[in-house]
């Protein structure tokens, strides 16, 4: 019989599987990997275990809190992974999933895991083969795609030279409406991306570049109105932008904190998170 010394049963059982148990169990029972809340300073998330001093980026919870999908850089200038950080038996497991495939966003439902103009369904013993969206899609060159509780799509277009559009698609009656682009109150300035439309529609988030803005792209918010418009695009503030590259916002499922992304150096993109009263304080 072939005897496989214990060292490198081991090693090869880690590399397709880790898990995180540095800190008490009690912490391991917090949502967010362990980590202390931050509160009105935006901080890197999980140092060491998440963000690190390559590419890290596309930090999403699922809405259960029980998974964390982001994509990193595994070593300078290598390939992309796109990774999960699963809670199972009390403890946050890692898992290398594939090569980056998209940047990734979960539903408010759970159960379709989005990547763009692609996605995945969610089957009883992981996630589907990825899927195309459709025709209506298919020719638009889309970053990041987010979707609300009733099945509105927001979602960016890469464009040329900054001048993409960010779109919107409804689902009425349960028929997939053609996009549409969103009105100038968002569709201002250049680079605008990277959408975020809350579960329940009452406010966006997305990124761009505003003579009025910080600097490089600034992260925004655009109210729902009462007559169901958007209304004024409002920076963040200096609690979020800086004069660095601030993009790809989201919102945790209970609502609570901001994520967001920030080129802290060249080539080196970390995964941030503050108090979402960053932006509850800016509701008109």
């Amino acid at each position: 019989m072939l005897r496989v010394p214990l060292a490198a049963l081991l090693a090869a059982l880690l590399s397709s599987c880790s898990t995180f148990s540095g800190a008490t169990q009690a912490d391991l029972a917090s949502p967010y990997l362990g980590q202390m809340p931050p509160g009105s300073v935006a901080e890197s998330f999980a140092p060491g275990l998440v963000t690190s001093e390559l590419f890290d980026y596309g930090g999403v919870f699922s809405p259960d809190r029980k998974e964390f999908y982001f994509i990193r850089e595994a070593e300078l200038d290598g390939p992309q992974e796109f990774v999960v950080f699963r809670y199972v038996d009390g403890q946050w497991k890692e898992h290398v999933l594939s090569e980056r495939v998209g940047q990734p966003f979960i539903a408010p439902d759970g159960q379709t895991l989005h990547l763009g103009r692609r996605y995945q369904e969610r089957m009883d013993d992981g996630w589907s083969e990825i899927k195309s969206l459709g025709p209506a899609f298919q020719e638009l060159r889309i970053m990041r795609l987010t979707a609300s509780s009733q099945g509105t799509y927001v979602f960016d277009e890469a464009g040329t030279d900054g001048d993409g559009i960010i779109r919107f698609s409804e689902l009425i009656d349960g028929e997939r409406q053609d996009p549409e682009a969103l009105s100038a109150v968002i569709n201002t300035g250049t680079w605008n991306a990277h959408p975020f439309i809350a579960p329940d529609e009452s406010y966006i988030l997305w990124d761009g570049r505003r003579h009025t803005g910080f600097g490089d792209s600034d992260i925004y918010v655009s109210f729902r109105e009462g007559d169901g418009s958007w209304g004024e695009a409002i920076n963040l503030g200096d609690q979020v932008n800086t004069r660095a590259w601030e993009a790809s916002a989201t919102v945790t499922p209970d609502g609570k904190y901001l994520f967001f992304h920030r080129e802290v150096s060249d080539g080196n993109i970390d995964i941030m998170w503050v108090d979402a009263k960053v932006i509850w304080d800016l509701r008109p």
